[in-house]
């Protein structure tokens, strides 16, 4: 029996190999491409198992994406690092996983034995049961409303959206419109439309400024006999408890090491107060959220609805793949959301605040919640802070 192992991990494949691997046939892939290409080739496999995280290449959209151009009754089976929610099972199952699985010791007998039953049945054609049971269903009252105001929208804003769009060409040499690809509902990336506010070079200037990141925690160090006294310690009048060497033979505080190790990781999503990249008109876009309209045409498509937790860019929801925080991606991405009405804006916002915002409304989302986000969302557009 043949088993394809998706994981960026070799140690990882090796312990599974080292484990399961006396009666069957392991093939690692860590790479997405290696896998697919695999797969054009015409190599059958009786079961995959996939032990990446959710927002990684390996990890759901890579499922997806085997799921369209495949027809293949192979099971696959979902190691998590954690347990997983039942919202996040039905994301799974939607994508063709048949079996859920954790990592942890308890589980590995669990394991065995499936394997050990596919083994013996591989021909169990079990996921097209499995998907009818847990797939992921959109409210369709929630989609006809955002048609319906979508298109009444505009309809009536395309006079403003036309003269919006003269001025931006006016200011600055480059497109009116932007677009940047997003992780939005069930981690599903599409191209994100807005006005343009910032400079054409926005992107390639990001690096530049992170140290201006609103949710990016700092570690402010202070020198003291040679070696770097943590700030905890410092506040007790004390040296450092627990001494480590670092990387350039240096003596640090084991609790300040941590925390630039944390830092260095960075923030899960980036906001920047004052960003030099945005230039006159596209500041007053921004305050007034006017810049947002072209998301009207993504919530048209079905990309997108009027209400709900925000799509991020690709490089910020690949840092949330836990599957305590993926439960974001169960709610429809939105043009205005829960966090946007409850502290839009405000410095003293931090990422696990935000965070939960976006869990709640994923969780309790409702067209009565929506409703009253939609007009919470006409006095946010008028706020002094510069975001």
């Amino acid at each position: 029996m043949r088993v394809a192992f998706l994981s960026p991990d070799i140690q990882e494949a090796d312990e599974f190999k080292s484990e399961f691997g006396q009666n069957i046939e392991v093939k690692h892939f860590d790479n997405p491409k290696f896998f697919l290409k695999s797969l054009e080739n015409g190599d059958l496999y009786d079961i995959i198992i996939n032990a990446a995280s959710l927002g990684s290449p390996l990890g759901i959209n890579l499922l997806r994406e085997v799921k369209q151009k495949f027809s293949l009754s192979t099971p696959v089976i979902w190691l998590a690092s954690s347990p997983v929610p039942s919202s996040i099972q039905r994301m799974l199952m939607e994508t063709g996983v048949s079996d859920i699985f954790h990592k942890q010791p308890d589980d590995r007998e669990k394991l065995s034995t499936r394997i050990d039953y596919l083994a013996k049945a591989k021909k169990m054609e079990t996921n097209s049961r499995i998907e009818s049971l847990y797939a992921y269903k959109y409210p369709l009252g929630k989609r006809v409303f955002d048609i319906v105001v979508a298109s009444t929208a505009l309809f009536c804003l395309a006079p403003i959206l036309l003269v919006i769009t003269i001025l931006i060409k006016l200011e600055s040499k480059g497109p009116a419109f932007y677009y940047s690809y997003r992780v939005g509902t069930g981690f599903k990336i599409f191209k994100f439309w807005k006005f343009r506010s910032m400079r054409q070079d926005a992107d390639q200037l990001l690096d530049s400024i992170k140290d201006l990141n609103q949710y990016q925690t700092r570690v402010i160090e202070k020198k003291e006999e040679g070696y770097t006294l943590c700030t905890d310690c410092s506040g007790m009048g004390s040296e450092c408890a627990n001494k480590l060497i670092d990387e350039s033979g240096k003596i640090i505080c084991e609790r300040h090491y941590i925390e630039s190790k944390k830092t260095k990781t960075g923030a899960a999503f980036i906001k920047i107060a004052n960003d030099p990249r945005i230039t006159r008109l596209g500041l007053f876009l921004r305050n007034t959220s006017i810049d947002e309209l072209p998301q009207l045409y993504n919530v048209l498509r079905g990309d997108m609805s009027i209400v709900g937790n925000r799509p991020l860019p690709i490089y910020e929801a690949e840092k949330i793949t836990t599957d305590e925080y993926a439960a974001r991606f169960i709610a429809p991405a939105g043009i205005t959301g829960l966090w946007q009405v409850s502290k839009r804006g405000k410095g003293n916002m931090s990422e696990s605040e935000r965070k939960a915002l976006d869990i709640e409304y994923a969780q309790k989302f409702s067209l009565k919640k929506d409703l009253y986000i939609l007009l919470k969302t006409v006095p946010a557009m008028f706020q002094k802070e510069n975001v």
